[in-house]
């Protein structure tokens, strides 16, 4: 035991940073704003997107 107290004390300091302390953590990693941000982007992409139909299709050679 007395070998591995002094590698105790990183490895607790290591662990704490990297604990997801933000309440406003969505899930992904990301923040709520920036999730936000996404949404609104997928909404932006998703209104401007063209139905299939009309896309003109190759015209097929003889």
């Amino acid at each position: 035991m007395p070998r591995t107290a002094p590698l105790a004390l990183p490895a607790l300091l290591l662990l704490a940073a990297c604990s997801g302390g933000d309440k406003d953590t969505a899930p992904g990693g990301v923040t709520q704003s920036e999730a936000a941000a996404l949404n609104d982007a997928a909404a932006m992409l998703d209104a401007n997107a063209l139905a299939p139909d009309t896309v003109a299709q190759p015209k097929e050679r003889p």
